[in-house]
């Protein structure tokens, strides 16, 4: 009896996943398709029952920005006042409109869909070769202190049959990192959001961050560095394709 509860809880937690602003937390699971199985046989083709997750994604429209936009000044002015300052002195009278619309930008991802980006940026090309774009400027913003988070993205993946608009990998970083983030999710939403819409035999993602809340607050570590990484199908599981993919990104 004992055993066959255990069993049981295994095999649910085997079949629940996390997610995280509308992606699946951890290894993507493609049915009928590994990424192992693609390496090895470049001509498989990737199930057609893919989770595609990433085009159910909730957006913010303009519409909402304009109607919020006056909420989020307000709420501004009540900050200025809980700081001892005078909203109403000149140099303050417009700070909470010109903070409630830069907040709006920083959070621009939250407007934006993946698919709308790659729908017409996904080709067949039979190149079974790894792509890399390095050096991706990114910025965000922590979702704890609501400061600065800004650094670089490496992105790397092996093609099964299909390649990306080498520009709308960085796109694709845009959209994740202009939303209010923890390092460690935006890098995985990157990699997962490529995995699901290519179906590559792999994707590596690693981000090099400064957290301004490590910076200019707390223990003030000017120099410090965060390095996260998110590693899906061959780049997981072979040592030989995730070590040319850290050496590339070094060079």
């Amino acid at each position: 009896m004992e055993r066959s509860k255990q069993k049981q809880m295994n095999q649910n937690e085997n079949e629940t996943d996390a997610v995280i602003n509308g992606h699946i937390d951890g290894r993507v699971k493609i049915p009928g398709w590994s990424a192992g199985g693609a390496a090895g046989n470049p001509s498989a083709a990737p199930s057609s029952s893919v989770m595609e997750s990433w085009r159910e994604e909730r957006t913010r429209s303009l519409e909402d920005n304009e109607m919020s936009l006056p909420s989020i000044a307000a709420a501004y002015t009540t900050i200025l006042r809980g700081l001892g300052e005078d909203p109403q002195r000149q140099g303050l009278l417009k700070t909470p409109w010109r903070a409630a619309t830069a907040m709006q930008f920083f959070t621009k991802g939250y407007q934006e869909k993946i698919i709308d980006v790659l729908n017409d940026a996904i080709f067949d090309e039979d190149h079974d070769e790894m792509v890399i774009v390095k050096d991706i400027d990114m910025f965000s913003m922590c979702e704890h202190h609501l400061v600065p988070i800004f650094g670089r993205v490496h992105i790397g993946y092996l093609p099964n049959k299909r390649v990306l608009g080498l520009s709308k990998l960085a796109r694709i970083v845009e959209i994740y990192s202009r939303r209010l983030q923890v390092q460690e999710r935006l890098t995985k939403q990157i990699a997962v959001a490529i995995t699901e819409a290519l179906q590559p035999a792999g994707v590596g993602v690693v981000i090099e961050a400064t957290h301004m809340c490590m910076v200019m607050r707390g223990v003030q570590k000017m120099n410090s560095k965060t390095v996260t990484s998110t590693m899906l199908g061959v780049f997981r599981e072979d040592p030989k394709t995730r070590d040319e993919f850290l050496t590339l990104i070094r060079s």
